[in-house]
């Protein structure tokens, strides 16, 4: 049967066009060589931190488990690297968050651990054990623990899968390679999920322009999707298509209302390389420990995708693609409009970076910061119908009233606020001040 590429159900307001500058998209990942020794934090995800099970002097293998928690809203941390821990020490994430780190120093071995079994999944609560086990974490930034993502109960009235494949943010191009290098993975994975845990329905959701990932998924599905039950569905170029809102919203035609989730009408958007990952890892029961990412910017010398072990550190990543070709006047781990600012080239990079950008004077120009004009292109760019300078007017005096009644919470950060302000303003940094304040408030 054949399976026709199909459009968007509904259009999404707001947000705005920027740049693609999608300069790696013709590079396969390439896996570099792993560093002397890696710095694995135990929070490289949403929720609780892990707690290390591994102490100083111990070794460890590939794969093997070195941190866990009995907490539902975790993941657990598994080495990269064969070789002995060195150390166990609390370290700075990049987000400036504080946190237990397992340094180990790599014997050059890569030697797997013996204890990796391809899992038995014959149930919906074995394949979700499974998903736990493998430490997957939201490969497209989030880093939500994905069992949690999927552990909704039966009757739940969840009927519909959404892979994102858009990667709406200028530079990153490891999931267009993803649907490139690794097509089958993807369908293999897809499938997975929808019969463990019984999706109606399945839409890939790739922008418009990717073409060349459309065309081969387009192809796997009319070979090898007899039933028709997996869609691709091309998206308008347009950020911040990606959204799990605006995905849903786009693919579905159902609305997200304000502090739910997409859970709540029936969805849930994985990432298309969370979906690959978990086909690999029940064939082969290796567990999340490497990760691919993108390494772009007009400062680094060789941009390219690469696969790198987690915990290594960035500057080692940079020294893997030739170093600095000019002076940087920033590096951010993953995408110019939600990326985090890194101050420390030390800093090691987690499951969920799918970027490091190493940006020179051409990437980046600072705008001076100047009086609102009340232009209103701030509301007309936010995708979910906020007023940005009235909740900057109500951060700079802490009214938690008043950012309540303006819905400061259901920010979702994207930036595009900020990006269209013809006056400079830093408005995103204005929306999460907002947040921290009404957070603030309530634990007073």
């Amino acid at each position: 049967m054949h399976s026709e590429i199909i459009k968007p159900v509904k259009k999404v307001r707001g947000g705005v066009k920027v740049s693609h500058d999608k300069n790696t998209k013709d590079m396969p990942v390439r896996r570099i060589e792993a560093p002397d020794f890696v710095t694995l934090p135990m929070s490289q995800h949403i929720g609780a931190p892990c707690t290390p099970v591994v102490k100083v002097g111990d070794t460890v293998k590939v794969g093997q488990l070195i941190g866990d928690t009995d907490k539902f809203v975790s993941a657990p941390i598994h080495s990269s690297v064969s070789g002995k821990v060195t150390a166990v020490k609390e370290i700075r994430t990049a987000t400036g968050m504080k946190t237990q780190a397992v340094i180990i120093e790599n014997d050059g071995e890569n030697a797997l651990y013996e204890g990796l079994e391809v899992p038995n999944i014959d149930t919906r609560e074995d394949f979700l054990k499974a998903v736990r086990a493998s430490g997957l974490v939201g490969l497209g930034g989030a880093g939500f623990p994905t069992h949690v993502k999927l552990g909704f109960k039966p009757d739940a009235g969840i009927d519909t899968l959404i892979i994102n494949a858009a990667e709406c943010e200028p530079f990153i191009t490891v999931d267009y390679r993803e649907c490139l290098d690794n097509s089958w993975d993807v369908f293999n994975g897809v499938h997975l999920v929808k019969e463990m845990l019984g999706f109606k329905k399945c839409i890939i959701a790739v922008e418009d322009n990717k073409k060349e990932a459309i065309k081969v998924l387009e192809r796997i599905a009319e070979k090898e999707d007899e039933n028709d039950e997996i869609k691709v569905m091309t998206l308008k170029s347009k950020y911040p298509q990606g959204a799990e809102k605006m995905m849903v919203l786009s693919a579905t035609g159902r609305k997200v209302p304000p502090g739910k989730l997409p859970a709540d009408v029936g969805c849930v958007v994985m990432n298309v390389a969370s979906a690959a990952f978990l086909s690999r890892y029940c064939k082969t029961g290796k567990p999340l420990v490497s990760r691919s990412m993108t390494v772009d910017g007009s400062a680094i010398l060789e941009p390219q995708n690469i696969r790198v072990p987690a915990g290594t550190e960035i500057d080692y990543i940079i020294s893997r693609c030739g170093g600095y070709k000019e002076d940087p006047v920033k590096i951010i781990a993953g995408g110019p409009m939600m990326g985090t600012s890194i101050i420390d080239t030390h800093t090691p990079v987690i499951k969920s970076n799918n970027a490091i950008l190493v940006l020179g004077k051409k990437d980046v120009s600072i705008k001076p910061e100047t009086d609102c004009i009340s232009c209103g292109r701030c509301a007309k760019a936010c995708p979910l119908s906020l007023m940005p300078t009235k909740i900057e007017r109500f951060a700079r005096v802490k009214d938690i009233d008043a950012l309540q009644k303006y819905s400061a919470m259901v920010c979702m950060e994207c930036g595009s606020c900020a990006y269209s302000c013809p006056a400079g303003r830093p408005l995103v940094q204005y929306m999460r001040n907002a947040k921290a304040i009404i957070r603030e408030g309530a634990q007073k």
